[in-house]
Parts: C-alpha cells; sequence; structure tokens
C-alpha cells in the first residue's frame, strides 16, 4: 500500500463508498465517516436487524444494496471505517471535531471528500405535526431498515417517482396503499419522454411499478394532491383535492380518505451546512436548494475539499457512484498514484455514464418542479418552525413589513434558531420570499450554519474537562 495520509470521507453513502472503492483500488487509505450503524446511506443502508428475506424491496434495489457492500468488501483494507459517528464541524487548521463513541474526538485531514446527502423538504399543511404523518424518506426507513409496518392504512401525496416506487414496498410488507396522489399532471410527464430514454432500464422498471401498482387496484391520481391533515391524538383522516398546473388545491372537489399514516414527499434538499461550515462556496437552485460550486472534478473552491453525491445536487445514487469516483480519480491523479492518461480515460467513461442519468433525472426535475400554489396550504396558524412554534402568518406578517432576506426573517421570527438550524422550515420560508419578489440577491436564503451542526450533551463536555 502507498504510504500516504488517508483521505477522509464523510458520509457513508452510494458516493462515499464509490469513492472509498476507487481510492482502493489505486492503494491509497481513506477513513469513512458516518453516524449510521451501517454504510449504504438511506437508499441501501438496508436492515438494521437480522432478517430471513426481504419480500419487500424489489430485486433491482436488493441488487444495488449487494453491489455497494461487495464494492466495500474488496478494498476494505485500504477503508478504516467509523459508524455512529458525527462530525460537528471544523476544529482548527484541515481538522475535524468528531462525537464518536459517547465523546469528542477530532479528525485531520489533507483531502477531504464531503458526501453527506440530502435531507427531505419539508411542505407544512394543516395537520402536518400529528403523529403518522411521515415524510417519504422516513417511510421507506422503518420498512426497509427498521422492518416494521408505518401503519395500517395509508396514502402517499407529493410528487417524483419516489411515489410509486414506496407504494409498492408498503404493498408488498403488508400495508394497506389507498391511493398514491401526484400533484403533476400526467400530460407534463408525457412530455418527458425522450429524457427518460436515456435510461431505458430505469423506465421500465418505473412502468413495472405502475402495473403492480394497477393490479393490485391501488389508485394513482395525477394532478391531486393533500389539503390537511385531521385527527385527535393521532392521524385519523386526510383531505385531498384536485391540484392545477400551479398546484392550487380546488377545495371544492376535495374529499376524506380515513387512513392511520400518510407518506409525504414534495422534493429533497441538499445537505451543505457542513460544506458551508468549511467556507466552500455555495449557488441556489429550485431543485436543490443551496449546493456548492464546484468544477468538473467535483472540486470545490477549497483546493483540498471535494463535493460529490447529493450534497452536490440531486441527481440519485447512480450519479453519486460516478461522481465519489471522478473526485477518487482526481485525488489519484494529484498524489501520482495513476497516469494522466489512464485517468482522463476512466473519467470519460463515467462523464457519459453521469451526463446520461443527469438528462433522464432533468426529465423528472421538470415534471416534478414545485409550484407556488402549495404554499397556499398552510393557514395562518400552522407551525411552519417546529422547534420555535413559528406561524405562517408571522412569516407572512413580517415579509408584508419589510423583511427582504432569510436571515432577517430569521432574527424577526426566530425561524431557524432551533436544534435543526432551519433543515424544516428554511426552504419554505425561502420559497415565501421569492413568491414575494426577492429572488435577486444571491444571499436571500442563506441562514449561516452554527458551530456545533448537532447538539454536545453536557456528559460529553463533563468527561471532557
Amino acid at each position: 500500500m502507498v504510504k500516504s495520509s488517508p483521505v477522509v470521507i464523510i458520509g457513508g453513502g452510494p458516493s462515499g463508498t464509490a469513492a472509498a472503492a476507487m481510492l482502493g483500488k489505486y492503494q491509497i487509505p481513506s477513513i469513512v465517516i458516518d453516524e449510521a450503524p451501517k454504510i449504504g446511506g438511506v437508499i441501501y443502508r438496508g436492515p438494521l436487524r437480522r432478517t430471513t428475506s426481504l419480500p419487500h424491496l424489489d430485486d433491482n434495489l436488493q441488487r444495488a444494496m449487494s453491489a455497494l457492500r461487495t464494492r466495500y468488501e474488496s478494498n476494505r483494507d485500504c477503508i478504516d471505517l467509523k459508524l455512529l459517528t458525527r462530525v460537528l464541524g471544523p476544529e482548527g487548521k484541515q481538522q475535524l471535531l468528531l462525537s464518536e463513541n459517547g465523546e469528542l474526538t477530532t479528525q485531520s485531514y489533507s483531502e477531504l471528500i464531503l458526501a453527506t446527502g440530502c435531507h427531505e423538504r419539508s411542505v407544512p399543511f394543516p395537520g402536518w405535526q400529528l403523529p403518522g404523518v411521515m415524510l417519504l424518506g422516513g417511510v421507506q426507513l422503518q420498512i426497509k431498515s427498521g422492518l416494521v409496518k408505518p401503519g395500517a392504512k395509508m396514502a402517499l401525496v407529493g410528487t417524483g417517482p419516489l411515489l410509486p416506487l414506496v407504494a409498492c414496498q408498503l404493498h408488498k410488507a403488508g400495508v394497506n396503499v389507498v391511493g398514491v396522489y401526484e400533484a403533476s399532471s400526467f400530460n407534463k410527464l408525457a412530455k418527458e419522454a425522450v429524457a427518460l430514454l436515456n435510461k431505458p432500464k430505469l423506465t421500465l422498471s418505473g412502468l413495472s411499478m405502475m402495473g403492480y401498482l394497477k393490479k393490485h387496484q391501488i389508485p394513482f391520481y395525477y394532478g391531486y394532491g393533500i389539503v390537511n391533515a385531521q385527527g385527535n391524538e393521532s392521524l385519523e383522516r386526510i383531505t385531498v383535492a384536485p391540484y392545477d398546473d400551479n398546484w392550487q388545491a380546488d377545495r371544492r372537489r376535495s374529499h376524506l380518505i380515513e387512513v392511520d399514516a400518510i407518506g409525504v414527499g414534495y422534493g429533497f434538499v441538499a445537505r451543505t451546512q457542513l460544506a458551508m461550515l468549511l467556507g466552500i462556496e455555495h449557488k441556489y437552485t429550485k431543485v436543490s436548494g443551496y449546493i456548492p460550486e464546484l468544477d468538473d472534478n467535483f472540486l470545490s473552491n477549497q483546493n483540498n475539499m471535494y463535493v460529490v453525491g447529493d450534497s452536490s445536487g440531486l441527481l440519485g445514487a447512480d450519479a453519486a457512484i460516478c461522481e465519489g469516483q471522478i473526485a477518487a480519480l482526481n485525488i489519484a491523479l494529484k498524489r501520482g498514484a495513476v497516469t494522466a492518461s489512464v485517468a482522463l480515460n476512466e473519467k470519460n467513461k463515467i462523464m457519459r455514464r453521469h451526463g446520461r442519468i443527469s438528462r433522464f433525472r432533468f426529465g423528472f426535475d421538470r415534471f416534478s418542479e414545485r409550484q407556488s400554489g402549495i404554499l397556499n396550504l398552510a393557514q395562518d396558524d400552522t407551525v411552519v418552525c417546529r422547534c420555535e412554534q413559528t406561524t405562517k402568518k408571522q412569516l407572512d406578517d413580517a415579509i408584508q413589513q419589510g423583511v427582504k432576506d432569510l436571515t432577517t426573517l430569521k432574527m424577526r421570527t426566530r425561524i431557524g434558531m432551533g436544534d435543526c438550524q432551519g433543515k424544516t422550515c428554511s426552504s419554505y420560508a425561502l420559497d415565501l420570499l421569492h413568491q414575494a419578489g426577492h429572488n435577486q440577491n444571491p444571499k436571500t436564503g442563506v441562514i449561516k450554519p452554527r458551530f456545533p451542526l448537532d447538539p454536545i450533551p453536557f456528559t460529553f463536555m463533563e468527561e471532557t474537562n
């Protein structure tokens, strides 16, 4: 093995694992840090307890999970894996502060690859805080990693390819799925036929899912969505209604559905708080939120820091693998572990695959593009910021009184001041500011992340002292 300092990789999902494996191919050591008990990320982590079979997961997903595990196992001699470890932020020059095994530690680095993934975009509506109202990623975690049913009688609302996938998984797990409600119209999807042909196998897989739903009489409604959720101590029913092209609900045609749980999925946001703390420059995109500015090797303005996977823009697991491999190739080239011609040839092959995935994904992004009518679901008393209990009316009043950016909105209403640092509420608040016409200033939507990124328990501090 080449005697050199290890590359530090934050995140053990598809992109982080692919980067570590590519580095291992050239005998470059790496340290992979992940907060979960298993590698794979949310999408490929798999069950957290033993099971004899996974009938609720499709064959393609199981093959991908197996491929990720094989990628790691084939290069594990070069990979130091640190699980159940959180990165709290930078600590001095080229050093990170970690929460590891109940104590605070530090990790130095010469090159850093950030593969921190994404988090779900919350869309507040009346009743969204009731137990039983879950985001689609949380639903998937319960059935894929926890091996538990999120509910007995469920509906799914939102937009994008995750809706039919999760509906199939729930049904195979024994859940009664009473309906799937896609906010965009079918005509809008049909216009993206050419883009979807960039990944014919994935497109056929999607058609197969729709066929499965039809076979099992699970209704799928295009141009429909959530209006509100109702219940006493937990979810008991939801109201759904047709959406127009602007995703404005036609409440005159709404109807009630009895359920004990729902999955809500209106997109994701790149998880970039650590990248911001490290001084990496970012730009705003409507689909992914703020994402880092990178070159074609996924290298940031900080010359030893790369950002790959969904934390650099939401393109999915296949693209994340490509990005991790390209960042690792560039490091191998800089370290002299591979020749320029070999690296360029390998990179070109990977980038062609990445390009096809991007064109496919952009088709779905256009189909699922978030429309402003969904901002009108929340009523005056609907809580938007769960940490500080800030309501929709408080945000509207502040904007009407002249607030033009997210930082000032935070100071006026306390939105984003809680432990989650705005992960749940800031995207919605930013959409409100844009709706009000405040979308010209590049700093409109930035809430500067605070150190530490996660709260440090007092017990850690006592042990340190």
